[in-house]
């Protein structure tokens, strides 16, 4: 018996729309019985209604045979893109979160004009986890009460209810108890729990939570008005809506959690192709298992890749997504765009005898601006038809293009689609191409590096396949401890429970697999703790849904008044003239430097102090990402902290900084910074007073009866920014300098501790008001173990706070001008991605350095080990067009370097060595090794911000450049061995760059005297 389902994808331009026969065996058609698009409509449902009219009357299907129907749109994100105040609400945050995350509120980093939209009040109550599941605090029958008559009395429907690491909350006591008691205080709340939206990393999750909530009531009204499309061509069957994942929800779920359909398009379009090349059913001889599958699908304006995983779904896109400028971190796939399609224009430049094709384009334009259709525009398509590789259009209308003109463009657009699949390689395995899309036509040749290119039935409505074939997915997300467990048995169990959510989300039972596990070993954590992430999905089961039928839904899911019932076509559309232009991007507020003339822009110094500027804050923050030589944490959530803290009541003066020889030998120097786990430091956000806590306790330790200065124990990483809040709060003034001139894994690499001085008493302290004390221990060493057990019971993360020190141990000990040399490294690098031009070498107009090598990551090994991420990374030169490449701004070596480089960290990286393939890397004995540490090696991406060693990951494009550490490490042999090779237990000398150079002063440049 045949078994109907129809995929709808709702794109900018055209909606297109399939009928698939999901039990035909027919290979050639791939059981698709019809397939159509439409243009899209303003009010996005009268097109869906048109297109499945057209598919049900071209293949003839029986109404009543269609089992699902199932949509796929980007009506949604576009509300948030455009930032259309008549489609977006006011959202209320809570967070559960004790004391807690106060130091980075609510829409911290929100572009202005989506903040002014959606900003509702924010509450902080008692509540959130632990990493390890303890309750941070329980929650408060009496804050939710008070919180609700707020909200209430605000005007104000929406919520977000965020709780700290509330995606380990398996039983719902925290976010899920609370939603409950403020719906029953008040039912005619819209209550979104951030535990449904994304995993751990709680601003990002948060942001995406927000953006959901505001999206409500269009989500709500959009998915009653396909229901009644659905029912209006009665169709008796339920309606599904495509997620970012390439899985499928459920209508109601989908208006409750809009934000999971945002990235469907491109998904949909991936998985399509995956099953129109027959990959999913496995039998597939003509497609070698040793290959790397990736998706091509060319437009009319530009070229998507992605790669597919062995399970068929879409690689993930790393780290977080902006939608609209805003931060999230919802599971999208990873797509490569380059300007290149059917509509690209074609560009003759006779005096330097050369062609161009793209990026721009005549996009939906092509069938009246092409040359074959009686335009005046060159395009990629003219270019194609004018070879003979296509039948379109008038072809007399392109005799007249030379043939050298054809030679070039071709070659050029073959170079384009070479050097994108190249880019999105995962592995050096041969690579089958699946190329669908309605510009395809332009990939005429054969390429480079494509082991098989396959272009599949009905190629260009890949996306509305996609949509009628997806499948059904559950997840679990789980912290567990291993000591004294067996692994396996853990793993199993976690299997089975995301075998077990697929089904209840109706998966069927007898299709449904794991298709991914995730194991993330925990740092700092001595018993064995991992994150376990697994995926299971499944085949849709239609017969779960039988009593949910989408001609049913309009009453069931009740979500507005009468009075509400017709979507309205301005409503839905955005197309007002007030609107922003559809594919409009909102600069984040976070980005300051966007309006900055960095020609004429000072930083504000007088009388020798440095009064720190938003702009000053992100150069810095870019710059101690590069100084964080692969550790020291990333320095965003820091900067945020830092821009909370310039507008703070709590401050009680400007962030300022003052060189080392400013300050009286006799003055105190306190030092404060962040010490724990990456994983809880992006989730429990500190409460912004814990570092001053810690001082304080030192200071009254230490029996100093006053302080005039801070200092950065490092100033790579997120802690180079840490003593700025300090700064304010206190008053007093940052030293421009460190104490170790870059990252370094632990306590003792401060460079006064490495020659004699006391770390002693080292206090430890969080949110709650506890506080740790390690007075005395045998050594530096022990110090640091000691540390790291107290770390533990608070949580895998808390602020340090050693000894503090007179200042002339300071100038003697410091790293000097290192704030400095951050914030040139920061300009230099916005500057040259500005202006497009070399940016390690505009780096190194300002803080000397050697670039040691210009190519791509193909392998990394990492591991957690005694509490750091332990590895290494292998960097394969760049191919000569990649080197040749005018749009290439990485500095690549003058004379191509044929070996590979290997990097080793230990958080940080620990040296650069070449070898001569990457089964040497392997072999320590066959390490040419170029520089270690104590010299700063640092891996910079293409825009040139740092990559750390958790982030490596294959594919990337990178530069690996190094800068001379300071003499306090090579110039004497207590420095080389607490900072060098052997205090990383490495059998190897130091190699160095070569002489140091003192970074330069950016208040001896820029002060004024008043």
């Amino acid at each position: 018996m045949s078994s109907y389902r129809i995929g709808v994808d709702v794109g900018g331009t055209n909606t297109d729309c399939a009928i698939i026969d999901v039990t035909a065996t027919d290979d050639t058609s791939r059981g698709v019985c019809a397939s159509c698009k439409t243009p899209t409509t303003p009010d996005v449902t009268s097109g869906i209604y048109t297109a499945i009219i057209n598919v049900l009357a071209k293949s003839q299907v029986n109404r009543n045979d269609v089992q699902s129907v199932a949509i796929g749109t980007t009506h949604f994100v576009n509300a948030v893109v455009e930032a259309d105040p008549r489609r977006l609400s006011k959202v209320a945050v809570v967070r559960l979160c004790g004391p807690f995350t106060r130091a980075i509120p609510p829409f911290s980093d929100f572009p202005p004009q989506l903040r002014e939209i959606m900003e509702g009040p924010i509450f902080y109550l008692d509540g959130g986890l632990e990493i390890d599941g303890r309750e941070i605090s329980t929650i408060s029958p009496k804050q939710i009460q008070d919180a609700v008559a707020e909200i209430k009395k605000a005007g104000i429907s929406t919520v977000a209810l965020v709780g700290v690491f509330s995606p380990l909350d398996h039983q719902g006591i925290q976010e899920e108890a609370c939603k409950k008691m403020m719906l029953e205080l008040d039912p005619s709340l819209s209550v979104v729990c951030s535990s449904k939206i994304g995993n751990v990393g709680l601003l990002e999750r948060e942001n995406a939570t927000i953006l959901n909530a505001s999206i409500l009531n269009l989500a709500r009204k959009t998915v009653r008005a396909f229901c009644k499309a659905i029912s209006d061509l009665q169709l008796h069957c339920p309606l599904f809506l495509t997620q970012n994942d390439g899985t499928l929800t459920d209508a109601a779920t989908a208006a409750d959690l809009p934000i999971k359909t945002f990235a469907s398009g491109p998904t949909n379009s991936l998985t399509g192709a995956a099953y129109l090349a027959n990959l999913n059913r496995g039998a597939n001889s003509d497609i070698a298992a040793d290959t790397q599958i990736l998706v091509m699908d060319i437009g009319g304006t530009t070229t998507d890749v992605c790669a597919l995983l062995p399970s068929g779904f879409p690689r993930k896109a790393p780290n977080f997504v902006e939608v609209g400028g805003v931060r999230t971190a919802f599971s999208i796939p990873e797509v490569l765009s380059v300007g290149l399609g059917g509509g690209s224009l074609v560009r003759v430049d006779e005096t330097l005898d050369t062609v161009a094709v793209g990026p721009d384009s005549v996009g939906h334009c092509l069938g009246s601006d092409a040359l074959v259709f009686g335009g005046v525009q060159m395009t990629s398509t003219d270019i194609v038809v004018a070879s003979g590789k296509a039948d379109i259009g008038d072809v007399s209308k392109v005799k007249h293009i030379p043939d050298s003109v054809l030679a070039k463009a071709q070659a050029k657009i073959k170079r384009i689609l070479e050097r994108t699949i190249d880019d999105m390689k995962i592995s050096d395995l041969p690579v089958t191409l699946l190329l669908v899309g309605g510009g395809s036509i332009v990939c005429t040749e054969s390429l480079n590096g494509v082991a098989k290119c396959i272009i599949p039935p009905h190629h260009d409505s890949a996306n509305a396949v996609g949509a009628a074939i997806a499948k059904v997915s559950g997840e679990v997300d789980v912290i567990e401890i291993l000591e004294n467990r067996d692994e396996r048995a853990v793993v199993e169990a976690a299997k089975q429970q995301a075998i077990q959510a697929a089904i209840a989300r109706g998966a069927d039972k007898g299709d449904t697999k794991v298709v991914e596990v995730e194991k993330i070993p925990l740092q700092y954590v001595t018993n064995k703790a991992i994150r376990l992430v697994v995926k299971a999905v499944g085949k849709l089961s239609t017969s779960k849904f039988e009593g949910n039928l989408a001609s049913d839904q309009p009453a069931e899911i009740d979500w507005m008044s009468k009075d509400d019932e017709q979507v309205s076509e301005q409503e839905t559309s955005g197309d007002s003239a007030s609107a922003t232009p559809k594919d409009a991007t909102l600069p984040s507020s976070t980005k300051h430097i966007t309006s900055v003339h960095f020609d004429s822009y000072a930083p504000e110094v007088v009388n020798n102090v440095w009064y720190l500027s938003t702009t000053d804050l992100e150069f810095i923050a870019t710059g101690t990402g590069v100084l964080g030589t692969g550790g020291g944490g990333p320095s965003y959530l820091q900067y945020l902290q830092c821009l909370h803290w310039l507008q703070s009541p709590e401050s009680k003066g400007r962030m300022r900084v003052v060189a080392p020889e400013y300050m009286k030998d006799s003055d105190v120097c306190v030092f404060g910074s962040w010490y724990g786990a990456p994983s809880v430091s992006s989730e429990r956000l500190p409460a912004g007073t814990e570092i001053m806590t810690a001082i304080d306790y030192s200071v009254q330790l230490s029996k100093h009866s006053h302080f005039e200065a801070v200092i950065a124990d490092e100033i790579g990483g997120g802690n180079g920014m840490s003593t700025f809040p300090t700064s304010s709060f206190y008053d007093i003034p940052v030293i421009d300098g460190d104490l170790m001139g870059r990252a370094y894994p632990t306590m003792e690499h401060g460079t006064p501790y490495v020659y004699g001085h006391p770390i002693t008493p080292c206090v430890l302290a969080d949110a709650k008001q506890n506080v740790g004390v390690v007075m005395n221990a045998e050594s530096n060493t022990r110090v640091e173990g000691m540390l790291r057990s107290q770390c533990v019971n608070l949580g895998l993360k808390a602020a340090v706070a050693a000894v503090p020190l007179s200042c002339d141990i300071i100038k003697q000990y410091c790293i000097p001008n290192t704030v400095s040399q951050a914030w040139y490294i920061g300009r230099a690098v916005h500057q040259a991605r500005r202006n497009k031009t070399n940016i390690v070498k505009s780096i190194f107009d300002t803080s000397p350095g050697n670039l040691l090598y210009s190519g791509k990551i193909t392998d990394v090994k990492r591991d957690v080990s005694r509490g750091y991420t332990m590895g290494q990374c292998t960097i394969e030169p760049l191919t000569d067009d990649e080197m040749e490449d005018p749009n290439n701004t990485r500095s690549a070596n003058k004379e191509k370097e044929k070996r590979c480089i290997v990097l080793p960290f230990q958080n940080e990286f620990l040296y650069a060595a070449y070898v001569d393939d990457v089964v040497s890397a392997d072999d320590p004995s066959k390490h040419d090794v170029i520089c270690t540490v104590p010299d700063l090696i640092s891996v910079l991406g293409a825009d040139g911000e740092a990559i750390g060693s958790q982030e490596l990951r294959y594919g990337l494009k990178v530069d690996v450049i190094a800068m001379a550490a300071h003499p306090l490490w090579t110039g004497d042999e207590r420095g080389l061995r607490i900072g060098g090779p052997e205090g990383f237990g490495l059998d190897m000398e130091f190699k160095g760059l070569g002489p140091y150079q003192k970074p330069r002063s950016v208040i001896e440049e820029f002060n004024k005297s008043e």
